[in-house]
């Protein structure tokens, strides 16, 4: 149950009026949560009797303990700081509570437990505090059929069926293949019924050497299906992979999963889901109906023995699917925890120097174990079920074969059928079990292939950082503003504005330095400013036109953003210094020689060519900010976005960077610079102070002359 009150504003306690059953029913109504009144109006009464809870986050907690609804969890927040994308809400005004909630105009309204409207003004407002409900929403249970229609699916089924010629061509294959199945059992009849009774060695030849060429077509022609599939396959993993992983480059930093082991495990998903489709749509297409046809073929040879295999092939097409809904929350339990085991493995990996230094490996070690047991466990559970059905559909093969001798053997006494036509059967009855057994194991399948699905279509649903059919605009000109309008920034599913910009605008040739305490949002503003978080209202301008409506590669030649942890890429020096594209070495030696990275190039010996690991491995903080530095000095920007770019330096190397921004920053450049470091003012030629994710202050250097540090230039700025 989490609470966060503004220092600023009135704390609510037991002084409150208590929520009205109404206003509470009325909150879960708009909330779509199916709870009846009569229980709302219980559990008010019986928390209100007790009379214990302090605040009302501890008397809503109650209420919703009462109604057993854990799925809920209520959060105490101050109206100013509240995303109003997050409504409906209770909201706390002049000693009333209040439901708000947002229409589809955008408008916001508010109205009493006896259901009237109110009109509180912005005064009032401005000390309210909004009581607002986290509400877990279960999925709704999800077919096959719909599974199908899945967003995954239809990409890798579309590209499996793109070009459906090599579909014929297996199923000519695969029709060869089967009746050339059909000649084998009649060889068998022919010997049985003509060769034996009369030994004639010269038709045994005859039908022998016939049957060694059906051979060597039958392996022929299952060797070119194979090759096909797995030509098809190849091409279909490719393209699904390269468009997930090109997905997952354009997906919007904002609404990424946090844990990047758990994202990438929900990624390699589609490899199982690929090697599912590939194989078991052409078996589903191809040896699968032929089945059919090798009963109507017994029936012709065997007569009654076709209805022994009709009888046990819905047998065993059934136990395949109890098994497979028995295996859905076992495989569902089991890809969940391996999703977050993989989670773990990557943390730990990228944090093993801190997990050593403080010895907290015996901890995460004790939660890899509990995920691997649990793990263990579902697996087991998982094999169980299988390896029954499995053994159960081999029994039904031996019963099969014994129930279709007997019913041969009374056939055969009554005349209707010769001890070739017996065998005969019995091969093809075979021939029937096999496909069907593959069918069992691949109903089985289908929940792992399942959840692989879902995982991967978590991963294809975050929304990309601009729309695949949305009309970009590509401006020939350099912008020569930066604009914020109305701009409230929160990340998806918070009710918490970090950023709250009513106005704000840089012009060309502006240096402005964002100060403030950590946390005021300055960051924010700079990842918003670069178009890597989208904000919830508002928008912002690059030149007059919406940054979201702006050409990625237009706006990536005009703006470049820092981040304060520099990330480098497995390669060379060179090549994470030439990520931005084609650079001249003139202009690499000369931005090296000014930061100093060339320093960097020169203590190895393979120079501008020595090796970088991935993130950076080997590399000092401070290098890897002084590459990251020259990276974007590369880059050649009009829009300068750098976040704490002198953090991580000494003295010596910031005086660098500074004497080399002088440099090469043009005269109607705008750079952003977000730092707690007083010895950036030299730059500036404007500062503006943050606070909880708002500007409290935007003057002239002076204003901020020399404190040893940003929160001393706060304070002697108020």
């Amino acid at each position: 149950m989490s609470e966060q009150i503004s220092k600023n504003e009135p704390v609510i306690g037991n002084a409150a009026p208590d929520f009205s059953a109404a206003l509470l029913s009325l909150l879960f109504q708009r909330l779509e949560v199916e709870i009846a009144r009569e229980a709302v109006e219980q559990a008010v009464d019986i928390v209100g009797r007790r009379n214990s809870a302090s605040t009302p986050v501890e008397r809503i907690g109650q209420i919703l303990n009462v109604l057993q609804r854990s799925d809920m969890q209520p959060a105490l927040l101050g109206w100013a700081k509240f995303n109003r994308r997050s409504l409906p809400a209770l909201v706390h005004v002049s000693g009333e509570w209040l439901l708000a909630e947002r229409t589809a105009e955008g408008a916001i309204t508010f109205v009493g437990g006896d259901s009237v409207a109110r009109a509180p003004d912005d005064a009032e407002l401005l000390t309210a505090q909004v009581l607002w409900l986290r509400v877990g929403r279960r999925p709704a249970p999800v077919t096959s059929f719909d599974t199908l229609k899945s967003k995954t699916a239809k990409m890798v089924l579309g590209e499996l069926f793109a070009d459906k010629r090599w579909l014929w061509d297996v199923m000519v294959a695969t029709v060869v293949v089967n009746l050339l199945a059909v000649v084998t059992s009649l060889y068998s009849m022919q010997v049985y019924d003509r060769v034996v009774p009369t030994f004639s060695y010269s038709t045994l030849w005859a039908l022998s050497m016939g049957m060694l060429i059906i051979m060597v077509a039958d392996w022929t022609l299952k060797y070119v299906r194979s090759r096909m599939l797995d030509s098809v396959a190849k091409a279909v993993d490719i393209k699904t992979s390269q468009r997930l992983f090109e997905h997952l480059l354009n997906v919007r930093i904002d609404v990424r999963p946090r844990s990047v082991g758990s994202l990438a495990a929900q990624a390699s998903g589609l490899e199982t889901v690929r090697a599912f489709f590939s194989s078991t749509i052409v078996f589903a297409l191809t040896d699968l109906p032929f089945a059919f046809m090798f009963i109507a073929f017994i029936a012709v040879i065997g007569g009654p023995v076709a209805a022994v295999y009709l009888v046990l092939l819905p047998l065993a097409l059934g136990l395949g699917w109890l098994t497979q809904l028995r295996l859905r929350k076992l495989s569902e339990n089991e890809m969940q925890r391996s999703t977050e085991r993989q989670g773990l493995l990557v943390e730990s990996i990228q944090g093993a120097e801190v997990i050593q230094s403080l010895g907290a490996g015996w901890r995460f070690a004790d939660i890899w174990r509990g995920m691997t047991s649990d793990m263990s466990t579902y697996s087991i559970q998982s094999k169980k079920i299988t390896s029954v059905m499995v053994i159960s559909a081999g029994s039904i093969g031996n019963l099969a074969y014994v129930l279709a001798i007997v019913v041969g053997v009374q056939a055969i006494e009554g005349g209707h059928l010769t001890m070739g036509g017996l065998i005969a059967s019995t091969i093809l009855g075979g021939r029937i079990l096999g496909p069907v057994s593959q069918a069992v194991q691949i109903l089985a399948q289908w929940q792992h292939v399942r959840e692989a699905l879902s995982m991967v279509d978590r991963v294809m649903e975050l929304e990309k950082i601009r729309a695949d059919d949305s009309l970009l605009i590509a401006p020939d000109k350099r912008p020569e503003s930066v604009k914020f309008e109305s701009l409230r920034f929160s990340y998806p599913g918070s009710p918490v504005v970090r950023l709250d910009l009513p106005g704000l605008s840089f012009k060309a040739g502006e240096r402005v330095l964002l100060l403030g305490p950590v946390g005021s949002g300055k960051s924010t503003l700079l990842k918003v400013a670069a178009g890597l978080y989208r904000p919830a209202e508002g928008r912002v301008t690059l030149g007059g036109a919406d940054l979201w409506e702006v050409e990625p590669q237009v706006l990536v030649e005009q703006v470049a953003y820092l981040p304060q942890d520099v990330q480098l890429f497995k390669g060379t020096l060179r090549s994470n210094l030439t990520m931005v594209g084609s650079i001249s070495d003139s202009r690499m030696i000369e931005v090296c020689g000014l930061l100093g990275v060339d320093r960097i190039a020169a203590d190895h010996p393979r120079s501008m060519e020595m090796e970088v690991s991935e993130g950076g491995g080997g590399l000092s903080g401070g290098q890897r900010q002084l590459i990251g530095l020259a990276r974007t000095m590369l880059a050649q920007p009009t829009v300068w976005l750098l976040d704490e770019p002198t953090a991580s330096l000494d003295t010596e190397s910031e005086a660098r960077v500074i004497h080399a921004l002088k440099q090469l920053i043009k005269p109607d450049d705008i750079v952003l610079i977000a730092t707690h470091r007083s010895t950036l003012l030299s730059l500036a030629t404007r500062v503006i102070l943050m606070k909880g994710g708002a500007v409290v202050m935007d003057d002239v250097p002076e204003r901020f002359a020399a404190p040893r540090n940003t929160a001393s230039a706060g304070e002697q700025a108020s």
